[in-house]
């Protein structure tokens, strides 16, 4: 019977977004599934991922895990994964779960898949290589669990109505792994949905020509009403937006209602941030433009007047 446990991250908002959809692809692949849920919010975060398909929830509360870096969290894990050998074990692939797969793989001696797109069974991935270009389907060998990190939105989160049991975790932590510990914490502000829970995406690309061609898409942004903006990597690399904007192989993954790609050309690079969106839109002066070759709509023309004049009229149409 193959076991596949989820290394949920936590937050004051409850469990990650991307725990959920671990959780639920991890129910189409194995018979029981259970998760790991440690730092401030675990056991309050113990109803959803039951409700998305965990049966077993290993949890600890303790602020050592939300305040130190991955070195208390692996030693838990590698702790848990001796006493109850999981076939496979799936985390997000974000910094702290980066930081603690590829310590817990140091410590087990597992196989270790980055930036996988989905999971095929216990011992297999895939993933997306030469900018999205190729898919490869990876072979997981050697020992047990195996450690994969999956990119987010690579599937949805669905919840299955179940609950779980929960099992408080009580492993001693040397000293050694709290020697580390986060200093300080800063938020960046933000107005309006994140980006990768956005239903309307806008995406600002070299074309904008600079930092403040930027208010163009906030207006649109604010016409539409609970939509997001986003840059591709050339636009965060300029300096004009923060790294939190980006969009692509190196940034966020985004599956969108409409996408509206605004003065981005569509490097390969780019289209795998954002090719599961479901409608795509295309403004860009180039008529040659990768990004029209996948675009449901394409207009091609100087978006400095077809922006302003989209923003205005979806403001009259609002107005009427």
């Amino acid at each position: 019977m193959a076991t596949i446990w989820v290394y949920a991250e936590v937050g004051a908002d409850g469990p990650s977004p991307t725990a959920l959809e671990l959780l639920t692809k991890a129910r189409s692949l194995a018979d029981s599934v259970e998760a790991v849920a440690l730092g401030r919010g675990a056991s309050a975060a113990v109803a959803a991922l039951g409700d998305h398909g965990a049966s077993r929830v290993y949890v600890a509360d303790d602020d050592v895990f939300t305040d130190s870096v991955g070195q208390p969290a692996a030693h838990v894990l590698a702790s848990l994964v001796s006493e109850h050998a999981p076939d496979l074990i799936l985390f997000a692939t974000s910094y702290d779960a980066r930081d603690v797969a590829g310590r817990l793989q140091a410590k087990t001696g597992s196989t270790l898949m980055s930036n996988a797109t989905d999971v095929l069974a216990v011992d297999r991935a895939r993933t997306e290589i030469l900018g999205g270009t190729k898919i490869v389907d990876v072979e997981l060998r050697g020992p047990a669990p195996r450690l994969v990190l999956v990119r987010p939105k690579s599937f949805v989160a669905e919840p299955s109505g179940g609950t779980a049991e929960v099992v408080p975790v009580d492993v001693e932590i040397p000293s050694q792994h709290l020697a580390a510990r986060r200093v300080e914490r800063h938020e960046e502000a933000a107005s309006g949905p994140k980006l990768e829970d956005a239903k309307v995406v806008i995406a600002g690309g070299r074309g904008l020509q600079g930092p403040e061609s930027f208010s163009v898409l906030d207006e649109l942004a604010d016409a539409i009403g609970g939509a997001a903006v986003g840059a591709s990597r050339a636009a965060v690399d300029a300096g004009w937006v923060p790294y939190s904007f980006q969009i692509g192989q190196t940034g966020k993954t985004v599956r969108p209602e409409v996408y509206l790609a605004v003065g981005i050309s569509g490097a390969t690079q780019h289209i795998v941030g954002m090719k599961g969106a479901k409608r795509i839109v295309a403004i860009n002066k180039d008529a040659d433009a990768p990004i029209f070759q996948m675009a449901d709509l394409g207009v091609v023309g100087d978006l400095f007047e077809v922006v302003p004049a989209l923003t205005e009229e979806i403001r009259r149409r609002k107005g009427s």
